[in-house]
């Protein structure tokens, strides 16, 4: 029986992927995974190609999309499967690839030299179990979601082999489906074997399969290499078990997107693309409001409350979280944030490792570094940097201000240019400004030392001493005016 949301076709016919929203797992594809006539499963991802129009030295599968590696989106897809195990198969750059991905539920596999698709199978073998089911993906195919996979490991479980496809207008580069009149699946002609008819065919292999382990093993084991490569070819076990009668089920992925492989940083550009209008869609659903959903980028994950409004151009990045009724302006950086309901983002701020209070106004060109915690109704405005500091309630840094390694109280109001020179050269130390105090414009704070409650700092004042609570703290300084004083004069050039 298959799983709830899975319709079991004829033979010969497609097989539907269960509906999902964008980038996120329906309840049909959770209450499917639960289904009792599920057998093991295990995934084979494959990620030891060379990666040679990637023109890197970084191995392919680590290049970031989304602010993560190629290879963590694989894995996201294969683990929300529950497979009983993930058996990665490495190549080049194995070592760092592995130190990537350093999870205890991976097992790895070595294929070095690389001999093509079935030969890194070969390798993956020994660690499988026969019984149960394989699945087999690409480490450089990341936007492949859960629920069009689930269709396939329906299908091996009944003891079928799954393939998985998409019709292009322009197929150029992939291995073409063969079928024959009834349409049942014969084989798969990889496009530098194909004949000029084949390659007219608009129907494609996206690299993915699943089957039984057992049968897959033999098919393998049984590949050749006589071909254009001199590889042996996954795609040949497609021939073999057709041979069998084996029926060869298909299945098309829910959006083409899914199926966009990375093979050059022009494929890693518009998979970013893609990934980033997904991410936005999902916004839009949740009813984010988005200036324009072609310009955001999301590295990481972005959570939002009600009534949020983003506009052009922020990056987000590690771990966000907006609460209801947040403004993001134009241009801003933030990463790994919280930013309570009610706040402002001004344009071009760049928040990092910040908790942010509620009803705060941060910006414009604001730099607010990790380690910072902002209390409800602060504000910190035009070209105000803040480092390692507490903030209190209502207090403000409106303009010009450089605060580090600070604790400052409530409604404190930070006069423009305020410094608060944290550093003697070797190391930080502490400057603490206790509730209502008032600091004048121009003013330094020579580290560590306490400003007590309610005092007053004129303006243009260095201070290197603890000031006790309440009273006006300034240096003493005369004022003197030289009238006869004359302002130098340029000397006029010389012609040579």
């Amino acid at each position: 029986m298959p799983p709830p949301g899975i319709q079991r076709m004829p033979d010969c016919s497609a097989i539907e992927a269960g509906e999902i929203g964008a980038f996120g797992l329906s309840f049909v594809f959770r209450a499917a995974l639960t289904h009792p006539d599920f057998v093991s499963l295990q995934i084979v991802i494959l990620a030891a190609g060379l990666g040679k129009r990637m023109r890197s030295e970084l191995p392919k599968v680590l290049h970031p999309l989304g602010g993560r590696p190629l290879l963590a989106h694989v894995l996201d897809a294969a683990r929300a499967l529950r497979p009983a195990r993930i058996v990665v198969v490495v190549g080049h750059g194995g070592g760092q690839v592995r130190a990537a991905f350093p999870q205890p539920d991976l097992q790895w596999a070595i294929q070095d030299p690389p001999h093509g698709t079935g030969h890194a199978v070969q390798q993956a073998l020994p660690l499988l179990d026969p019984e149960g089911s394989v699945l087999v993906l690409n480490g450089d195919v990341p936007l492949i979601q859960p629920a069009s996979l689930l269709p396939l490991r329906e299908a091996a479980d009944a003891g079928r082999l799954a393939i998985q496809t998409q019709v292009l207008v322009d197929a150029t580069g992939y291995g073409r489906i063969v079928r024959d009149v009834a349409g049942c699946v014969l084989r798969i002609v990889e496009h530098k074997d194909a004949s000029a008819d084949e390659r007219k065919i608009g129907e494609m292999y996206t690299g993915i399969m699943a089957a039984p382990a057992a049968s897959l093993a033999r098919w393998v084991g049984a590949l050749s290499n006589h071909n254009e490569q001199g590889e042996y070819y996954l795609t040949d076990v497609i021939a073999m078990a057709a041979a069998e009668g084996v029926d060869i089920a298909t299945a098309h992925p829910a959006h083409q997107r899914e199926m966009k492989g990375v093979n050059s940083k022009a494929q890693l550009a518009d998979a970013e693309r893609a990934l980033q209008r997904a991410l936005a869609d999902a916004l839009l659903e949740r009813g984010v409001t988005l200036a324009d959903p072609a310009r955001i980028d999301i590295r990481g994950t972005l959570d939002c409350g009600r009534d949020v409004t983003i506009d052009i151009n922020t990056v987000f990045g590690g771990h966000v979280e907006l609460g209801n009724r947040v403004t993001i302006g134009a241009h801003c950086v933030i990463r790994d944030c919280r930013i309570g309901e009610d706040t402002v983002v001004q344009p071009f701020t760049h928040l990092e490792g910040v908790i942010v209070g509620a009803h705060c106004d941060l910006g414009p060109f604001a730099h607010v570094h990790p380690d910072t915690e902002l209390a409800d109704g602060v504000e910190i405005g035009n070209f105000v940097e803040v480092k390692r500091s507490r903030i209190g309630a209502g207090s403000k840094a409106k303009h010009l201000s450089y605060i580090g390694d600070a604790t400052i109280g409530r409604n404190v109001n930070v006069g423009a240019g305020l410094i608060t020179c944290n550093y003697d050269g070797a190391n930080k130390h502490r400057t603490v400004i206790e509730d209502e105090v008032h600091t004048g414009s121009a003013t330094q704070l020579v580290a560590p030392v306490t400003i007590g409650k309610g005092a007053t700092i004129a303006a243009g004042t260095t201070i290197w001493k603890d000031v006790p609570p309440g009273g006006l703290v300034a240096n003493e300084k005369r004022q003197q005016t030289r009238p006869e004083w004359k302002r130098p004069v340029k000397k006029p050039k010389r012609n040579t």
